[in-house]
């Protein structure tokens, strides 16, 4: 029994190295090949500060399972895979040479154009792996989005991407979801999560879903563990995403950030979503019966 408790907190221990430690090895192999220029300046600085992170992550993570933070350790573990995946893509636009052209909005469209419709594929498939496995906001792919193609064919190939693994999300969300979820943070604390959203969250996850601010991936596994049911989900993941694609498109071609106006523009945008988002919760008992009632919702 005590060689089983030994395995048992080796392997433990190992992973949390192990997933640091992949992560580090591509960051670092990346930062070999010095580009841009950025990267050459500020080689040995940006090498050892990645070092640092990843060793404390390492240590805070080993630290949190003998403290028996479960969820803190498990949260690590998640943490160091994502940053995996970050890393190995880091890895691959270094050794490409795709990130010296990311500081060029022509010469990155100039290597796009170049390459055919393959980027194209490539683009809706990081769209669609932002919804489902990286943390980001559509937001920002949207806006990586309108560097590559430009407003149009960014809205067409990053609407069909978000839309198809927003459907994959809430899918697993709906079948394993929970399950992976309650190994996070607990069943205790899942449950009571989401009996405070119980009630509003027809409204609430959609408004969410409408505004660029919020990551898209976490919101459709949510969607997943509520009381949403597949024809909602389906007919305001088509409409939201459609909204808010389109909107970001041309509002980043539109809309610079490197002029003053540009700035306090976005400024105020960001302040007229905050107020409608604040507004919205005011009266959500209302409107969320309204959209229910639409919709003849009486169980998941």
């Amino acid at each position: 029994m005590k060689r089983i408790e030994v395995l048992k907190h080796c392997i433990s221990v190992l992973a949390v190295v192990l997933f640091g430690a992949v992560a580090f090895l591509f960051i670092a192999y990346g930062l070999l090949y010095k580009n841009p220029e950025f990267i050459e300046n500020y080689f040995t600085l940006i090498f050892w500060l990645s070092f640092s992170f990843f060793a404390l992550a390492i240590i805070l993570g080993i630290i949190f399972y003998f403290l028996r933070k479960q969820s803190l350790y498990r949260l690590t573990i998640c943490l160091l895979i994502f940053l995996d995946i970050c890393a190995a893509v880091f890895y691959a636009l270094c050794a490409t040479g795709l990130i010296g052209k990311i500081n060029s909005v022509q010469a990155l469209r100039e290597y796009i154009s170049g390459s055919g419709s393959m980027a194209a594929v490539l683009y809706i498939v990081f769209c669609f792996l932002q919804v489902v496995l990286l943390p980001v906001p559509g937001s920002v792919a949207v806006a990586v989005g309108v560097a590559m193609f430009g407003p149009l064919k960014c809205a067409l190939f990053s609407f069909a991407g978000i839309v198809l693994g927003s459907f994959v999300a809430f899918a697993v969300g709906r079948w394993v979801g929970y399950k992976a979820v309650c190994w996070i943070v607990g069943k205790e604390s899942l449950d009571k999560w989401l009996e405070k959203l119980k009630g509003k969250d027809y409204l609430i996850l959609s408004i969410m879903f409408l505004l660029p601010m919020f990551p898209d991936d976490i919101l459709c596994f949510v969607a997943g563990l509520s009381s949403m049911t597949w024809r909602y989900f389906i007919v305001m993941i088509v409409i939201t995403r459609a909204l808010s694609v389109v909107s970001t498109s041309y509002s980043f071609e539109l809309i610079p950030f490197n002029t003053w106006w540009g700035i306090l523009i976005w400024i105020g945008l960001f302040g007229l979503v905050v107020a409608a988002f604040w507004l919205v919760l005011k009266y959500s008992d209302k409107i969320d019966a309204f959209i229910k009632s639409k919709f003849n919702v009486n169980k998941r």
